[in-house]
Protein backbone atom coordinates (compact mmCIF):
# COMPACT_ATOMS: atom_id res chain seq x y z
CA UNK A 1 0.00 0.00 0.00
CA UNK A 2 1.45 3.24 -1.54
CA UNK A 3 0.76 6.83 -2.35
CA UNK A 4 1.67 7.74 -5.75
CA UNK A 5 2.87 11.50 -6.30
CA UNK A 6 3.13 11.62 -10.03
CA UNK A 7 4.21 15.07 -10.89
CA UNK A 8 8.29 14.98 -10.70
CA UNK A 9 8.01 13.21 -13.97
CA UNK A 10 5.65 15.40 -16.03
CA UNK A 11 8.05 17.96 -17.27
CA UNK A 12 7.59 19.37 -20.27
CA UNK A 13 10.37 21.32 -22.61
CA UNK A 14 10.40 23.56 -25.96
CA UNK A 15 12.54 22.66 -28.87
CA UNK A 16 16.28 23.06 -28.96
CA UNK A 17 18.46 22.75 -32.15
CA UNK A 18 21.80 22.87 -31.31
CA UNK A 19 23.61 22.96 -34.45
CA UNK A 20 21.35 26.50 -35.52
CA UNK A 21 22.91 28.62 -32.68
CA UNK A 22 26.08 27.01 -32.16
CA UNK A 23 29.07 27.96 -34.96
CA UNK A 24 30.54 23.77 -35.86
CA UNK A 25 34.30 24.64 -37.41
CA UNK A 26 34.50 21.18 -38.93
CA UNK A 27 32.09 17.83 -39.73
CA UNK A 28 32.30 16.21 -36.37
CA UNK A 29 31.53 18.80 -34.29
CA UNK A 30 28.55 19.92 -36.24
CA UNK A 31 27.78 15.99 -36.44
CA UNK A 32 27.82 15.76 -32.35
CA UNK A 33 25.77 19.08 -32.33
CA UNK A 34 22.53 17.43 -34.69
CA UNK A 35 22.99 13.96 -32.48
CA UNK A 36 22.55 15.96 -29.35
CA UNK A 37 19.70 17.63 -31.09
CA UNK A 38 18.16 14.24 -32.22
CA UNK A 39 18.70 12.53 -29.07
CA UNK A 40 17.11 15.60 -27.31
CA UNK A 41 14.34 15.78 -29.69
CA UNK A 42 13.14 12.15 -29.28
CA UNK A 43 13.23 13.29 -25.45
CA UNK A 44 11.11 16.41 -26.34
CA UNK A 45 8.33 14.38 -28.43
CA UNK A 46 7.94 11.99 -25.52
CA UNK A 47 7.87 14.28 -22.55
CA UNK A 48 5.33 16.72 -24.54
CA UNK A 49 3.48 13.63 -26.05
CA UNK A 50 3.89 15.14 -29.51
CA UNK A 51 5.51 11.90 -30.99
CA UNK A 52 2.87 10.02 -33.45
CA UNK A 53 4.92 7.15 -33.36
CA UNK A 54 3.35 3.79 -32.50
CA UNK A 55 3.77 1.60 -29.92
CA UNK A 56 5.41 -1.15 -31.68
CA UNK A 57 7.85 1.39 -33.67
CA UNK A 58 8.62 2.56 -30.02
CA UNK A 59 9.09 -0.97 -29.09
CA UNK A 60 11.50 -1.62 -32.13
CA UNK A 61 13.63 1.57 -32.13
CA UNK A 62 14.30 0.83 -28.25
CA UNK A 63 15.43 -2.34 -28.82
CA UNK A 64 12.38 -4.39 -26.92
CA UNK A 65 11.77 -2.07 -24.26
CA UNK A 66 7.62 -2.56 -23.76
CA UNK A 67 7.69 0.33 -20.82
CA UNK A 68 7.10 3.33 -21.56
CA UNK A 69 9.41 4.48 -18.44
CA UNK A 70 11.95 2.32 -20.07
CA UNK A 71 11.73 3.49 -23.22
CA UNK A 72 12.05 7.43 -21.43
CA UNK A 73 15.11 6.55 -19.37
CA UNK A 74 17.22 4.95 -22.63
CA UNK A 75 16.26 8.61 -24.88
CA UNK A 76 17.58 10.25 -21.22
CA UNK A 77 20.45 8.01 -21.00
CA UNK A 78 21.82 8.47 -24.74
CA UNK A 79 20.84 12.31 -24.51
CA UNK A 80 23.13 13.15 -21.10
CA UNK A 81 26.91 12.06 -22.02
CA UNK A 82 26.31 13.84 -25.34
CA UNK A 83 25.34 16.97 -23.38
CA UNK A 84 27.94 16.66 -20.63
CA UNK A 85 30.93 16.84 -23.58
CA UNK A 86 28.72 19.99 -24.57
CA UNK A 87 29.54 21.33 -21.24
CA UNK A 88 32.79 20.31 -20.64
CA UNK A 89 33.79 21.53 -23.93
CA UNK A 90 32.00 25.33 -23.44
CA UNK A 91 33.66 25.33 -20.40
CA UNK A 92 37.10 25.57 -21.94
CA UNK A 93 35.70 27.83 -25.28
CA UNK A 94 34.51 30.46 -22.52
CA UNK A 95 38.25 31.18 -21.32
CA UNK A 96 38.87 32.52 -24.82
CA UNK A 97 35.50 33.66 -26.00
CA UNK A 98 33.43 33.90 -22.76
CA UNK A 99 30.74 36.72 -24.38
CA UNK A 100 30.23 34.63 -27.67
CA UNK A 101 29.29 31.68 -25.77
CA UNK A 102 27.14 33.70 -23.24
CA UNK A 103 25.16 34.96 -26.80
CA UNK A 104 25.20 31.34 -28.06
CA UNK A 105 23.28 29.93 -24.80
CA UNK A 106 20.78 32.71 -24.81
CA UNK A 107 20.15 32.10 -28.18
CA UNK A 108 18.99 28.38 -27.38
CA UNK A 109 16.30 29.60 -25.09
CA UNK A 110 16.48 26.76 -22.66
CA UNK A 111 13.06 26.51 -21.47
CA UNK A 112 11.38 23.76 -19.33
CA UNK A 113 7.88 23.79 -17.20
CA UNK A 114 7.56 22.80 -13.49
CA UNK A 115 5.42 20.59 -11.90
CA UNK A 116 6.27 21.59 -8.57
CA UNK A 117 5.14 25.07 -8.53
CA UNK A 118 2.57 27.21 -7.39
CA UNK A 119 2.08 29.09 -10.55
CA UNK A 120 2.24 26.25 -12.63
CA UNK A 121 -0.08 23.77 -10.73
CA UNK A 122 -2.86 26.26 -10.86
CA UNK A 123 -2.54 27.28 -14.89
CA UNK A 124 -5.16 26.43 -16.78
CA UNK A 125 -4.58 28.04 -19.60
CA UNK A 126 -1.52 25.49 -20.35
CA UNK A 127 1.99 24.71 -18.80
CA UNK A 128 4.37 27.73 -17.70
CA UNK A 129 8.05 27.77 -19.09
CA UNK A 130 10.83 29.31 -16.82
CA UNK A 131 13.59 30.08 -19.36
CA UNK A 132 17.21 29.98 -17.70
CA UNK A 133 20.10 30.42 -20.33
CA UNK A 134 22.57 28.12 -19.35
CA UNK A 135 23.96 24.66 -20.15
CA UNK A 136 23.92 23.68 -16.55
CA UNK A 137 20.19 24.16 -16.36
CA UNK A 138 19.75 21.94 -18.96
CA UNK A 139 21.40 19.44 -17.36
CA UNK A 140 19.54 19.95 -14.02
CA UNK A 141 15.81 19.71 -15.51
CA UNK A 142 16.64 16.69 -17.63
CA UNK A 143 18.34 15.16 -14.67
CA UNK A 144 15.39 15.61 -12.40
CA UNK A 145 13.21 14.20 -15.03
CA UNK A 146 15.17 11.18 -15.18
CA UNK A 147 14.85 10.86 -11.37
CA UNK A 148 11.05 11.24 -11.93
CA UNK A 149 10.62 8.69 -14.69
CA UNK A 150 12.94 6.26 -12.48
CA UNK A 151 10.16 6.73 -9.54
CA UNK A 152 7.28 5.92 -12.23
CA UNK A 153 9.18 2.97 -13.51
CA UNK A 154 9.78 1.43 -9.76
CA UNK A 155 5.86 1.76 -9.20
CA UNK A 156 5.47 -0.31 -12.49
CA UNK A 157 7.19 -3.43 -11.62
CA UNK A 158 5.85 -3.12 -7.92
CA UNK A 159 3.42 -5.78 -7.96
CA UNK A 160 5.92 -8.02 -9.80
CA UNK A 161 9.22 -7.68 -8.42
CA UNK A 162 10.15 -5.81 -5.13
CA UNK A 163 14.05 -6.10 -5.02
CA UNK A 164 13.93 -4.53 -8.69
CA UNK A 165 11.51 -2.28 -7.49
CA UNK A 166 13.66 -1.20 -4.17
CA UNK A 167 16.43 -1.03 -6.80
CA UNK A 168 15.38 1.74 -9.11
CA UNK A 169 13.83 3.73 -6.27
CA UNK A 170 17.61 3.60 -5.06
CA UNK A 171 18.79 5.00 -8.33
CA UNK A 172 16.51 7.63 -8.54
CA UNK A 173 17.47 8.37 -5.24
CA UNK A 174 21.04 8.16 -6.08
CA UNK A 175 20.55 10.80 -9.49
CA UNK A 176 18.72 13.07 -7.17
CA UNK A 177 21.58 13.40 -4.68
CA UNK A 178 23.93 14.22 -7.48
CA UNK A 179 21.55 17.03 -8.52
CA UNK A 180 22.08 18.58 -5.38
CA UNK A 181 25.54 17.72 -4.74
CA UNK A 182 26.90 18.31 -8.13
CA UNK A 183 24.84 19.53 -10.82
CA UNK A 184 22.35 22.19 -9.10
CA UNK A 185 24.42 24.52 -6.13
CA UNK A 186 27.15 26.37 -9.35
CA UNK A 187 23.81 26.66 -10.87
CA UNK A 188 22.10 28.87 -8.14
CA UNK A 189 23.73 32.34 -8.11
CA UNK A 190 22.97 31.80 -11.82
CA UNK A 191 19.50 31.38 -11.52
CA UNK A 192 16.39 34.32 -12.12
CA UNK A 193 13.75 35.10 -9.77
CA UNK A 194 11.66 33.31 -11.73
CA UNK A 195 12.74 29.41 -11.58
CA UNK A 196 11.15 26.60 -10.77
CA UNK A 197 11.67 24.71 -8.36
CA UNK A 198 13.33 21.40 -9.80
CA UNK A 199 16.41 23.79 -10.56
CA UNK A 200 16.63 24.63 -6.20
CA UNK A 201 19.13 21.58 -4.60
CA UNK A 202 17.12 21.69 -1.52
CA UNK A 203 14.26 20.15 -3.81
CA UNK A 204 16.72 17.20 -5.14
CA UNK A 205 17.44 16.17 -1.56
CA UNK A 206 13.78 16.43 -0.67
CA UNK A 207 13.02 14.30 -3.76
CA UNK A 208 16.41 11.97 -2.69
CA UNK A 209 14.87 11.50 0.69
CA UNK A 210 11.25 10.40 -0.76
CA UNK A 211 12.79 7.96 -3.04
CA UNK A 212 14.30 6.65 0.28
CA UNK A 213 11.59 6.39 2.27
CA UNK A 214 9.85 4.39 -1.09
CA UNK A 215 12.98 2.52 -1.29
CA UNK A 216 12.53 1.13 2.26
CA UNK A 217 8.65 1.07 2.09
CA UNK A 218 8.90 -1.47 -0.89
CA UNK A 219 11.54 -3.37 1.40
CA UNK A 220 9.31 -3.33 4.34
CA UNK A 221 6.70 -5.20 2.09
CA UNK A 222 9.06 -7.50 1.42
CA UNK A 223 9.97 -8.57 4.73
CA UNK A 224 5.95 -8.78 5.46
CA UNK A 225 5.26 -10.77 2.96
CA UNK A 226 8.98 -13.30 4.45
CA UNK A 227 7.30 -12.98 7.55
CA UNK A 228 9.54 -10.61 9.57
CA UNK A 229 8.55 -10.22 13.38
CA UNK A 230 6.23 -7.21 13.76
CA UNK A 231 8.69 -5.77 16.34
CA UNK A 232 11.14 -5.49 12.73
CA UNK A 233 8.33 -4.50 10.87
CA UNK A 234 7.85 -1.85 13.12
CA UNK A 235 11.30 -0.47 13.41
CA UNK A 236 11.25 -0.72 9.38
CA UNK A 237 7.76 1.51 9.38
CA UNK A 238 9.40 4.13 10.80
CA UNK A 239 12.38 4.33 9.15
CA UNK A 240 10.00 5.51 6.38
CA UNK A 241 8.66 8.24 8.66
CA UNK A 242 12.47 9.04 9.18
CA UNK A 243 12.97 9.71 5.83
CA UNK A 244 10.46 11.64 5.55
CA UNK A 245 10.56 13.67 8.40
CA UNK A 246 13.84 15.09 7.14
CA UNK A 247 12.45 15.98 3.91
CA UNK A 248 9.23 17.93 5.46
CA UNK A 249 12.21 19.48 7.40
CA UNK A 250 13.88 20.63 4.46
CA UNK A 251 10.77 21.40 2.96
CA UNK A 252 9.66 24.05 5.23
CA UNK A 253 12.96 25.48 5.39
CA UNK A 254 12.60 25.90 1.80
CA UNK A 255 9.17 27.59 1.55
CA UNK A 256 10.12 30.20 3.55
CA UNK A 257 12.27 31.04 0.88
CA UNK A 258 11.25 30.16 -1.87
CA UNK A 259 6.94 30.68 -1.91
CA UNK A 260 6.59 29.24 -5.70
CA UNK A 261 6.38 25.97 -4.45
CA UNK A 262 3.13 23.29 -4.69
CA UNK A 263 1.74 22.77 -1.54
CA UNK A 264 1.02 18.93 -3.08
CA UNK A 265 4.31 17.69 -2.52
CA UNK A 266 4.43 18.42 1.52
CA UNK A 267 0.96 16.90 1.21
CA UNK A 268 2.07 14.09 -0.18
CA UNK A 269 5.48 13.39 2.25
CA UNK A 270 2.60 14.09 5.02
CA UNK A 271 0.23 11.38 4.33
CA UNK A 272 3.08 9.16 3.68
CA UNK A 273 4.41 9.76 7.07
CA UNK A 274 0.98 9.56 8.86
CA UNK A 275 0.72 6.17 7.07
CA UNK A 276 3.65 4.57 7.74
CA UNK A 277 3.57 5.88 11.41
CA UNK A 278 0.31 4.16 11.66
CA UNK A 279 1.48 1.29 10.24
CA UNK A 280 4.75 0.76 12.66
CA UNK A 281 2.64 1.56 15.66
CA UNK A 282 0.15 -1.31 14.74
CA UNK A 283 2.90 -3.85 14.44
CA UNK A 284 4.80 -2.14 17.78
CA UNK A 285 1.25 -2.86 19.55
CA UNK A 286 0.71 -6.51 18.05
CA UNK A 287 4.30 -7.38 19.17
CA UNK A 288 3.60 -5.94 22.74
CA UNK A 289 0.10 -7.74 22.92
CA UNK A 290 2.44 -10.92 22.20
CA UNK A 291 4.61 -10.32 25.11
CA UNK A 292 1.74 -9.74 27.40
CA UNK A 293 1.74 -5.87 27.10
CA UNK A 294 -2.22 -5.29 25.61
CA UNK A 295 -2.56 -2.46 27.77
CA UNK A 296 0.04 -0.40 25.91
CA UNK A 297 -0.49 -1.82 23.12
CA UNK A 298 -4.08 -0.39 22.91
CA UNK A 299 -2.81 2.97 24.42
CA UNK A 300 -0.35 2.93 21.39
CA UNK A 301 -3.42 2.34 18.95
CA UNK A 302 -5.16 4.87 20.36
CA UNK A 303 -2.91 7.57 20.57
CA UNK A 304 -1.93 7.47 16.66
CA UNK A 305 -5.34 6.56 15.00
CA UNK A 306 -6.50 10.04 17.07
CA UNK A 307 -3.47 11.59 15.50
CA UNK A 308 -3.84 10.46 11.77
CA UNK A 309 -7.42 10.83 11.56
CA UNK A 310 -6.82 14.81 12.25
CA UNK A 311 -6.47 15.45 8.56
CA UNK A 312 -7.25 12.80 5.82
CA UNK A 313 -6.47 13.30 2.10
CA UNK A 314 -9.15 15.00 -0.27
CA UNK A 315 -8.45 13.29 -2.98
CA UNK A 316 -8.42 9.21 -4.74
CA UNK A 317 -7.02 7.06 -4.61
CA UNK A 318 -4.85 8.22 -1.15
CA UNK A 319 -8.03 9.14 0.66
CA UNK A 320 -9.22 5.26 0.31
CA UNK A 321 -5.88 3.85 1.15
CA UNK A 322 -5.22 6.31 4.00
CA UNK A 323 -9.00 5.04 4.96
CA UNK A 324 -8.40 1.28 4.54
CA UNK A 325 -5.29 0.97 6.59
CA UNK A 326 -7.46 3.35 9.49
CA UNK A 327 -10.04 0.67 9.57
CA UNK A 328 -7.46 -2.30 9.55
CA UNK A 329 -5.95 -0.61 12.52
CA UNK A 330 -9.45 0.41 14.09
CA UNK A 331 -10.26 -3.12 13.76
CA UNK A 332 -6.90 -4.66 15.60
CA UNK A 333 -7.49 -1.99 18.30
CA UNK A 334 -10.99 -3.49 18.72
CA UNK A 335 -10.35 -6.71 19.06
CA UNK A 336 -7.34 -5.47 21.84
CA UNK A 337 -9.96 -3.43 23.78
CA UNK A 338 -12.64 -6.63 24.05
CA UNK A 339 -9.85 -9.06 24.92
CA UNK A 340 -8.56 -6.85 27.40
CA UNK A 341 -12.35 -5.98 28.56
CA UNK A 342 -13.46 -9.64 29.63
CA UNK A 343 -9.65 -11.16 30.09
CA UNK A 344 -6.67 -9.37 31.12
CA UNK A 345 -8.21 -6.05 32.39
CA UNK A 346 -5.07 -4.14 32.11
CA UNK A 347 -4.79 -0.05 32.55
CA UNK A 348 -4.66 1.50 29.19
CA UNK A 349 -1.78 4.35 29.59
CA UNK A 350 -1.56 7.76 27.76
CA UNK A 351 0.90 10.45 26.62
CA UNK A 352 4.35 10.09 28.10
CA UNK A 353 3.71 6.52 29.61
CA UNK A 354 3.61 5.39 26.17
CA UNK A 355 6.74 4.07 24.61
CA UNK A 356 8.78 6.31 21.78
CA UNK A 357 8.51 4.47 18.34
CA UNK A 358 12.29 3.22 16.80
CA UNK A 359 12.95 3.47 13.68
CA UNK A 360 15.66 1.82 11.90
CA UNK A 361 16.60 3.32 8.03
CA UNK A 362 18.61 0.75 6.05
CA UNK A 363 18.27 1.65 2.54
CA UNK A 364 21.04 4.05 1.11
CA UNK A 365 20.75 5.67 -2.82
CA UNK A 366 22.91 4.02 -5.32
CA UNK A 367 25.49 6.67 -6.46
CA UNK A 368 25.14 8.43 -9.86
CA UNK A 369 28.10 8.08 -12.45
CA UNK A 370 27.42 10.66 -14.89
CA UNK A 371 28.95 9.34 -18.56
CA UNK A 372 30.49 11.86 -20.80
CA UNK A 373 31.49 11.23 -24.90
CA UNK A 374 35.20 12.72 -24.54
CA UNK A 375 34.69 14.36 -28.07
CA UNK A 376 36.46 18.10 -28.67
CA UNK A 377 34.39 20.23 -30.36
CA UNK A 378 35.36 23.10 -32.19
CA UNK A 379 33.52 26.36 -32.81
CA UNK A 380 34.01 29.34 -34.68
CA UNK A 381 34.83 32.22 -32.41
CA UNK A 382 35.21 35.76 -33.40
CA UNK A 383 38.53 37.27 -30.87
Amino acid sequence: MMLHFVKPSKLKTKKIVFEDVYPARNLVTLEHLKELSSKRKAIEDSINESSFITEAIAKEMSGGLESRYEQDIQKIEQYLPLLENLISCAGVISTYGGIQMAQWTVALKIRWSSSLSTSSFFNFKGSKFFQVDNLQFELGMTLFLCGGILRERALEVLSTDLVRSTTIFREAAGIYHHLAQEVLPPLQPELPLQKPPEALAEVSTIMSLICLAEAQAVTTRKAEEKGTSSSLLAKLHHGVTLFLEEAIGIFHTVVTQYKDISPHLLEFMYFCKCLHELKGQQHLAESLKVSGQIGVAIGILYSVLTNVKKKIPGEEPWKSLYQKQIQDSSEVLRKFVHENDFVWHEKIPSGDELPLPEGNKIVNFITYSPKKWERKLSFKIKL
